[in-house]
């Protein structure tokens, strides 16, 4: 009988072998158990209770402190903590709201990216109309770009405003008075006329000729950016003083919009700091070798920070930074696969990478909360983490997510492990926290990553949260340090 049952092990390990290459979700590795990692049930769902009553005069209303121009540092808010989250009624409506602005924002980023591929010039685009600053805009619904806010300086004397983050958009603005048509701010809109450092651009100015749809009036320059939904900033292209801290410490002559029509756009928030790639972008005009940000979970009443100046942190996951030289605005990154379990997907290193065109590739963007990835990797990421987690009771979907779970009885689950995988062997592991997430207070969770048919791929910032992304654009490399807020 020992003899039959020695016989039998090398027939044994053969049919274990071919067994584990009839599973397509997962490539070609040796035997593996699964690694998994822990979530705190109970520390997420307090969290949707506590964003629910967040004040948000709590708020530090000063300008940050910060010593040099050189080495800026600004605390960064959430959405819900400068707006307030009273007008939802519970979690699942704060939710549902916060992934409708989520699609539009994919939607704009996508149809950003398609223009710029077609090589549609700027003069096949709608072009600006002097008359557009002297009547209302009729706009669609809020386009909701933008979940991080920071404090900023703007004029001299300063005044200090509440500004959105965007990675995915370069031309800076604030709204602007005389206002033909603003939406409401926390801070009282900019006066132009309180400032000695207000100056309008030229038409001839370079800034005002690296824009995408302008116009003049009187030798001015005007500018319109639109966001993919209708909504859309219209005013005067001007350079002022952007401040940092109460040091003073700041710059000159910085190119912003100066918006006289606004709808549709950041609610609360007096406009927005461009920190895309392209020329117009915030970091571009005070020549930054890179920048920074921590991005505390959205539900969190704490703050993170957004760096300007700084480099790849020493010991941090990199990544080469990428560029598409039909699309300047956009940060991409290399990037391999991605693994569930510690096991590596069998998904193609071409599903993550741009073609000769300038199409596809996936971004890093801090304006879009859930990640975007086609469908057939959604597909085998969605697959594998689903039979690694068969032992939890699952729920129908939420909107955009179609992989959820009742955890209404648990404190804690273990969970399959998700880790982004870069060129060199490099690996960055997710935070179970960062892709199962609450979609009410009541126990219901949601896988945290969503397909899209658009060829653009998007890391978004559920995924990046208690993460330091730095963007080292001296050197051409995205860096990864978790837990480093």
């Amino acid at each position: 009988m020992a003899e039959a049952i020695s016989a039998s092990v090398p027939f044994l390990s053969a049919l274990l072998v071919i067994f584990s290459f009839m599973n397509p979700v997962f490539s070609r590795t040796t035997p593996w158990t699964l690694e998994t990692t822990t979530l705190d049930v109970s520390a997420s769902l307090m969290k949707t209770l506590a964003i629910l009553s967040v004040d948000r005069q709590s708020l530090d209303s000063a300008i940050p402190e910060s010593s040099s121009i050189d080495a800026i540092t600004l605390p960064l808010h959430s959405r819900e903590l400068l707006n307030g989250s009273a007008t939802h009624e519970d979690y699942r409506a704060l939710t549902l709201a916060r992934f409708a602005r989520d699609s539009a924002r994919v939607e704009s980023l996508s149809s950003k990216l398609n223009i710029a591929v077609k090589g549609i010039k700027k003069s096949d685009l709608t072009p600006l109309q002097t008359e557009d600053l002297e009547g209302s805009i009729v706009s669609g619904t809020s386009q909701g770009s933008g979940e991080y806010f920071s404090r900023v300086g703007i004029g001299k004397p300063p005044k200090s405003m509440y500004m959105v983050l965007d990675t995915g958009s370069d031309v800076t603005w604030v709204q602007c008075q005389p206002c033909t048509d603003c939406y409401s701010q926390t801070d009282p809109v900019f006066d132009p006329a309180t400032s000695s450092t207000y100056s309008p651009l030229s038409c001839q100015s370079t800034h005002c000729k690296s824009l995408d749809v302008t116009a003049c009036r009187n030798g001015s320059c005007l500018y319109q950016v639109s966001y993919g939904d209708g909504s859309y900033t219209v005013g005067d292209f001007v350079t002022e003083t952007v401040t940092f801290g109460d040091s003073g410490a700041g710059v000159n002559n910085i190119a912003i919009g100066c918006g006289h029509d606004n709808e549709g756009l950041f609610v609360g928030a007096a406009g927005l700091l461009g920190l895309g790639g392209g020329s117009l972008s915030f970091p571009s005009q005070i020549k930054a070798s890179g920048f920074s940000y921590c991005l505390v979970d959205r539900d969190s009443t704490s703050t993170s920070t957004l760096q300007l100046g700084s480099s790849a942190p020493a010991g941090s996951v990199t990544a080469p930074l990428l560029r598409n030289r039909k699309l300047e605005t956009f940060y991409y990154l290399g990037m391999t696969g991605i693994s569930v379990g510690g096991r590596l997907l069998s998904i193609p290193p071409s599903s993550f990478s741009m073609d000769e065109s300038g199409d596809g590739g996936i971004i890093v963007d801090c304006g879009t909360a859930v990640t975007r990835l086609q469908s057939d990797v959604y597909n085998a990421l969605r697959d594998a983490f689903v039979s690694g987690t068969q032992n939890l009771p699952s729920t129908s979907g939420v909107a955009l997510f179609d992989t959820c779970y009742d955890l209404s009885s648990m404190s804690s689950v273990e969970v399959p492990t998700v880790s982004l995988h870069f060129p060199e062997d490099k690996k960055l592991q997710l935070p179970a926290k960062n892709y199962l997430i609450p979609v009410d207070s009541s126990g219901t969770f949601c896988f945290a990553f969503a397909p899209t048919s658009s060829p653009l791929s998007i890391i978004g910032n559920v995924q990046q949260q208690g993460t330091r992304v730095a963007f080292d654009l001296a050197n051409s490399v995205v860096a990864f340090e978790p837990l480093k807020c």
